[in-house]
């Protein structure tokens, strides 16, 4: 059992100036995270759900404890004008309360329009487990530094989170008969309450469809005019349930990076799944994996340090193709080429390292026991590299 998760530390610093906003997919432990490791750091904690009748009102009438120091605030996001009234209360009570706001949704659509709430809060993106949180090997590296490579094995850890996903539940039972109703259950929340709460759509019964499909095409370019023919639907329906897939954290896209002396010829972004253990095929569940290690260390860089870094892919117009790119203000950082036991070091990553002066490579295999540098790019086991990730 985890004592802690790896964004504690740093929402008790933030909640020292300002509010702190933590979204995340369903069922990824903001709540245990708002109440069990952030709450005891507080005399007294005020929580809040929205889903929840006597909750709602309460809130409604901004009735708070009066011996409390943190108030939580748990799916909010699902009252049409939340914007403005938590702006109201925290205005209001900032001097008496901290306010932490948590959401299966995105908590930052707040950008396209309404009351700014600009300068009022820190937003983090909570993550399923990884590798180095759940063996307690987190160091957070410097930016453009060398990923620091553990020397010893965590096999059975690493393939257990690979077979079970990062998320809370399936992953510390580690049982299949109940990853499956939990896949099945989740889907079922996703649309029945979670979608439905917020969003308005007509055809639920082929968005929900779109989501049956997409774990086969995780790991490849993403075609929505494939997807448009496949459900029989318009072009604009598919792109819009996409997007509404991404803002419930659900999926997402990574987009071929365009630097100033190299031009990508695909401009369809690959996609990727939250919860990787949804893929059956082995090869593309591991690359799924080692995309949503990347993507967590992006996010904590961007929520936490504020830097412009981004998850990208190669291709050019010969077809050479790198799985990943992390790049900072737009220039390379590292790339990762992931197999499942070639060792070999792939062509198109020499390639790349060349032609963009990209400092670091990686050729991440899932087979154990390998780590050896060949022509300045490091092949190395899944589970010692991805313990240098958070």
């Amino acid at each position: 059992m985890l004592k802690n998760r790896y964004l504690t530390q740093y929402v008790l610093e933030d909640l020292a100036e300002k509010m702190v906003f933590v979204g995340g997919p369903r069922q990824v432990g903001k709540t245990t995270l708002a109440r069990e490791f952030v709450a005891t750091h507080f005399q007294g904690v005020g929580y809040y759900n929205w889903d929840k009748r006597s909750d709602r009102r309460k809130i409604m009438e901004s009735d708070w404890p009066g011996n409390a120091e943190l108030i939580i605030l748990d799916e909010i996001h699902k009252f049409k004008k939340w914007k403005s009234f938590v702006k109201g209360e925290y205005d209001t009570l900032k001097g008496k309360y901290k306010f932490m706001i948590t959401g299966s949704a995105r908590l930052d659509v707040y950008r396209k329009g309404g009351d700014s709430m600009l300068g009022r809060y820190h937003y983090y993106r909570l993550h399923p487990f990884s590798l180095a949180e759940i063996t307690g090997k987190m160091s957070v590296s410097s930016v453009l530094t060398e990923i620091p490579i553990n020397s010893r094995s965590k096999r059975d850890a690493f393939l257990t989170l690979d077979k079970f996903g990062g998320f809370p539940e399936p992953f510390m039972k580690q049982n299949m008969r109940v990853l499956r109703r939990w896949h099945n259950e989740k889907i079922d929340r996703l649309f029945r309450e979670d979608i439905r709460d917020i969003q308005q759509i007509r055809d639920i019964a082929s968005m929900q469809l779109l989501s049956d499909i997409l774990p086969e095409r995780a790991g490849a370019l993403l075609s929505i005019n494939s997807l448009r023919e496949d459900l029989e639907v318009s072009h604009r329906a598919v792109s819009n349930w996409l997007n509404i897939l991404e803002t419930f954290y659900y999926c997402f896209r990574i987009y071929p990076y365009i630097g100033k002396n190299y031009r990508s010829l695909k401009k369809e972004p690959k996609l990727y799944l939250w919860d990787w253990s949804e893929i059956s095929d082995e090869p593309v569940r591991f690359e799924n994996c080692v995309a949503s290690h990347l993507l967590k260390l992006v996010h904590f860089f961007q929520d936490y340090e504020g830097h412009r870094i981004n998850l990208h892919y190669l291709r050019n117009v010969d077809k050479k193709e790198v799985d990943f790119l992390v790049t900072v203000d737009e220039k390379p950082w590292f790339s990762v080429e992931a197999k499942m036991n070639d060792t070999n070091v792939s062509p198109h990553l020499r390639y790349f390292r060349k032609k963009l002066n990209i400092p670091f490579a990686f050729q991440v295999v899932k087979k154990s026991g390998v780590d050896r540098f060949v022509s300045g790019i490091r092949v190395v086991s899944a589970d010692r590299f991805l313990l240098g990730l958070i």
